[in-house]
């Protein structure tokens, strides 16, 4: 092998920044996929990613003059915050581009450590060409993310931590994949010792550079990326991770954002740590992995490679989860538009959890409803479908329409020129197996529900929006149905946005 890595990863000066890693067993989903799963915990560094290891130990190799210099990088935030770090310790000028989708926990992070941030771009290939030029016109040191054997060495320390934390035998290693440096440094070292032991990586479907790079023989630069996974938004992997990609990678898998998500909520079910998308890559290529393979009691580790996530992508994360771990079955029913046919269609979902109703009356035939329900996995929504399609109620299964998940679900509704003296009143219940249910009981037949929204967001209470059609000669008869209930609610009917959006 070109470069000896082995002595490159024994000989690379890394602890002075980076601490070695716990490697834990993650208990909950050992037992949910049938093997043992351990975390390698470099989200627990102080910069919160395995990114310092491959940047200190390129940067304590610089001769004084040279640092003198200073050094430039392009990062999305990880190789950012290790580049700074390593410039803080060796007491050098440190710059970094970053591109305009770079979170702004990492840009922050980076600022915190003295390093001067120039945003520009919108991926890290554009932030990186102008890094190159910045550090041509300064005559500073470019510090590259992962083309470097350096920096590979750097992060196969990983790998050396690993064997030697889990004497015993390892079915296979995961590890997330961007530019490729992280599992080019842990295969570099793994396999020279034990190379049965399997490397596989973890790679985004929209950010495949490396999968399609080793299927092609060539590096292959792809035309976008998707931007979720931003720790691993790179549209070429380095040449030298790729050599030894070829020679040292079993396989790469791919997984979709809502696999992602289930991924992360799974780390958090077992350590209380949130990682990044980019980060949780390896536990959702572990999962499917198991799946696809169908073995049992096999040791597996996943390098959680980092933890900065933005708080408010918590949001996203939380809503996808359950479907990444399909868990949740997203469906539009057409239902006939008269009075019961509503609570009908609900007592056939049976004992199943409901976890968002959205409805608006919109045609005086036929009631377009969408509607989320708690499975426990894709056969049980599969058969739902079926039993709601055999009913006679048209069933579209949404469960896998983008569109849908990310959009249609919060513009259901409208303006419904039908509908006549509407109250819109916010009602908050008890959220228990069952609640929803219990709800829609104790409202009468006797008003047609005009507008219906329901999320479960996973707190303690359920939060339900509805419209009921109530002739003003009844106002008295329906205000004594809501002293009579017990639950709490609120009249929305003068509430601006209904007025703007959906009166």
């Amino acid at each position: 092998m070109k470069n000896n890595y082995l002595e490159r990863i024994l000989t690379a000066q890394v602890y002075d920044v980076a601490k070695e890693s716990p490697l834990e067993l993650a208990a909950n989903l050992s037992a949910r996929i049938g093997n043992q799963l351990y975390l390698k915990r470099e989200d627990v560094q102080e910069v919160f990613s395995f990114k310092v290891r491959g940047a200190y130990n390129k940067m304590v190799k610089l001769d004084s003059a040279v640092l003198e210099r200073g050094v430039i990088t392009a990062s999305a935030g990880n190789h950012a915050q290790g580049v700074a770090l390593a410039a803080q310790k060796l007491g050098c000028r440190a710059t970094i581009v970053m591109p305009v989708t770079t979170p702004q926990i990492k840009m922050r992070a980076v600022e915190a450590r003295g390093a001067t941030v120039v945003i520009h771009g919108d991926t890290y290939d554009d932030a990186y060409a102008f890094a190159l030029k910045l550090a041509s016109e300064e005559r500073a040191t470019f510090i590259h993310p992962y083309d470097d054997p350096d920096v590979i060495a750097g992060q196969g320390t990983i790998g050396m931590e690993i064997l030697r934390q889990h004497p015993g035998p390892i079915h296979a290693i995961f590890a997330p994949v961007g530019g490729g440096g992280l599992i080019s440094g842990i295969a570099a070292y793994v396999k020279r010792l034990y190379p049965d032991i399997k490397m596989i990586g973890v790679e985004p479907v929209d950010a495949n550079s490396m999968f399609q790079s080793l299927q092609k023989g060539r590096l292959v630069r792809l035309p976008q990326v998707g931007l979720f996974a931003d720790g691993v938004a790179v549209k070429q992997v380095g040449a030298e991770p790729l050599r030894l990609c070829r020679e040292l990678v079993d396989e790469i898998i791919l997984v979709d954002t809502d696999t992602i998500c289930a991924a992360i909520k799974d780390v958090f079910e077992d350590t209380r740590a949130i990682l990044e998308p980019s980060g949780a890559l390896s536990v959702a290529g572990a999962k499917i992995y198991a799946r696809r393979e169908n073995i049992r009691g096999k040791n597996f580790v996943a390098v959680a490679s980092g933890a900065n996530m933005n708080f408010d992508r918590l949001r996203h994360v939380s809503e996808r989860a359950e479907l990444g771990e399909q868990r949740e079955a997203v469906m539009a029913v057409t239902i006939p538009e008269e009075p019961g046919s509503f609570k009908k269609f609900c007592s056939m979902l049976g004992t199943k959890s409901i976890t968002e109703f959205n409805y608006r009356y919109a045609d005086p035939k036929e009631a377009h409803v969408f509607v989320a329900v708690s499975v426990r996995d894709r056969d049980e929504a599969t058969a739902l479908i079926h039993s709601l399609q055999q009913s006679g109620l048209q069933t579209v299964d949404l469960s896998d329409n983008e569109m849908a998940k990310l959009h249609i679900r919060h513009l259901v509704g409208g303006r419904a020129r039908e509908v006549k003296n509407e109250l819109l009143y916010r009602f908050e219940f008890p959220d228990r197996p069952g609640a929803l249910m219990k709800f829609l009981n104790s409202m009468s037949h006797h008003w047609n529900i005009s507008l219906f929204h329901y999320r479960n967001h996973g707190a303690d209470y359920g939060r339900v929006l509805v419209g009921m059609e109530v002739p003003p000669e009844e106002k008295a008869e329906f205000d004594e149905f809501l002293h009579k209930l017990d639950n709490h609610y609120w009249d929305e009917t003068k509430n601006p946005a209904y007025k703007l959006f959906l009166g």
